[in-house]
Formats: C-alpha cells, sequence, structure tokens
C-alpha cells in the first residue's frame, strides 16, 4: 500500500450548467485542464445514455487534450463499449445507470450479472483499459467483480455521506466500518481500491485514511464549491485534507 492518494475530478456538472443554456459554456474540457493545474491525478468523465450533461465530443476532447489519465465512466451498453474502444481512455468505470435517477443511486449489481459482465468488460481490458467496477461495499459484489477480471473496484462512499448530512450518526459510522472492512477484504484479493460519491471537505478525511484506498474521486461537491472559492483552490483544500488524512 502506498501513502500517496490520488484525486480524481469529476467534470459532468460543468456540462450540466453549460446544457442548461444550450450554450457553448462553461466548457468542462476547460475545468478539466483547470482541475489539472490544480494538481488533480486525473479527470473523470460520465457519458450517459441521455447525454445529460457530458457529450461525445467533450469525451473526444479530454482523450486528445488531457495530460493526466481519462476516467471514462459508463454503462456497461454495446454502445458505450464502443465509445470507449474507440478512444481507450486509461481507464473505465462501469457504473449502473438509470435515465428517471439525478445521479448514480448506488453500486452495480456484478453478483446477479456476473457472465454477461465478464465478457462485456473483457475488449476493454484486451485495448489496454483499466476496467473498474462501481459497486456497493459488500463482500458478494467484491468478489464477483474479482472473479469477472476487474483490476479496481470503486466503493460507492453515498450511503455514508448521507447519514452524515442527516445527522444520523451512529448508521454513519456502521457504514464508514463497512467501507473500512470492504476495503481491506478487496484489497486482500488483489483488487486496487478506489471510492468516491457524495465525499466532502466534511466527510472525506476519514475515508481518505483507510490505506488499502488509492484513488479518491469527487465531483459534485467540487464543483459546487468552485462557485464560492475558484475550482482551483477547491480541489486544492481537497487535496490538502486528504494528505493530512492520509500522513
Amino acid at each position: 500500500m502506498s501513502s500517496n492518494l490520488r484525486l480524481g475530478v469529476n467534470i459532468d456538472h460543468v456540462a450540466t450548467v453549460r446544457n442548461a443554456r444550450g450554450s457553448a459554456y462553461p466548457d468542462p474540457v476547460r475545468a478539466a485542464k483547470l482541475a489539472e493545474e490544480a494538481g488533480a491525478d486525473g479527470i473523470t468523465a460520465h457519458l450517459r445514455e441521455d447525454r445529460r450533461h457530458i457529450g461525445d465530443a467533450d469525451i473526444e476532447r479530454l482523450a486528445a487534450e488531457l495530460t493526466v489519465p481519462l476516467n471514462f465512466e459508463m454503462a456497461a451498453t454495446d454502445e458505450m463499449q464502443a465509445i470507449a474502444l474507440r478512444h481507450k481512455p486509461h481507464a473505465v468505470c462501469i457504473v449502473p445507470e438509470k435515465r428517471e435517477e439525478r445521479t448514480t443511486e448506488g453500486g452495480l449489481e456484478v453478483a446477479r450479472e456476473e457472465n454477461r459482465l465478464a465478457h462485456f468488460i473483457a475488449p476493454l481490458r484486451d485495448a489496454g483499459c483499466r476496467v473498474s467496477i462501481f459497486i456497493a461495499a459488500d463482500r458478494a459484489q467484491i468478489e464477483a467483480a474479482n472473479r469477472i477480471g476487474a483490476a479496481v473496484v470503486e466503493l460507492h462512499t453515498g450511503a455514508y455521506c448521507d447519514f452524515h448530512s442527516e445527522g444520523e450518526f451512529k448508521e454513519r459510522d456502521d457504514e464508514l466500518q463497512r467501507l473500512r472492512e470492504m476495503a481491506s477484504f478487496a484489497h486482500s484479493l488483489g483488487l486496487e481500491v478506489h471510492a468516491g460519491h457524495g465525499l466532502t471537505y466534511d466527510t472525506v478525511k476519514p475515508v481518505a485514511a483507510f490505506p488499502e484506498v488509492m484513488e479518491l474521486n469527487i465531483g459534485h461537491f467540487l464543483i459546487g464549491e468552485a462557485i464560492f472559492r475558484g475550482l482551483k483552490d477547491s480541489i486544492s483544500e481537497m487535496k490538502r485534507l486528504m494528505q493530512e488524512a492520509r500522513a
């Protein structure tokens, strides 16, 4: 386990603001480059089936212009697989997706779709993409992700963050303990462990302190915070808190 903890910045919601007016700005690729300058170790972008924020042209530009790794979040569909194989990003993260959801509501159900997902990710692995599976902190899902040949699991921290914001501190601490145990379990299987969803300045440090976690992916909070303090400063502060927790 390394003491270094990477930060992937998700720039989806810069595109959400752009699309609200149907204009060309704010530009998510410009945000990605600012994030690079602020110390982001990678950029995450989720190309949804309905293209509600990130669009195909954004992915094309990100793949061409970034100097840090691109983490391409995608549903397990033939369309998204073809796009990933065309661009061959550094990483692909397979996530569940429903048109009616505001944001990704939970982890991918790997155990029930093990055979399909194994066949789905094989071409991505062969193309040189690091394949990550976004899952709940659940032993059966971690075991299934390992069996299908994923290199990485990203643990869904949304429930932990929701309990914190709602003041349900016992439930928050129980969920944090579950995340801690499952990070250790995934690491013991040889999986690289990432975490993300809903993390803020108030919730990031306990997760960042897990020695098995190698990367955090954070987006919505940082884009919102950037309204008040600027994107570079928002990211720099998150990196500071992560490094402080890890130290």
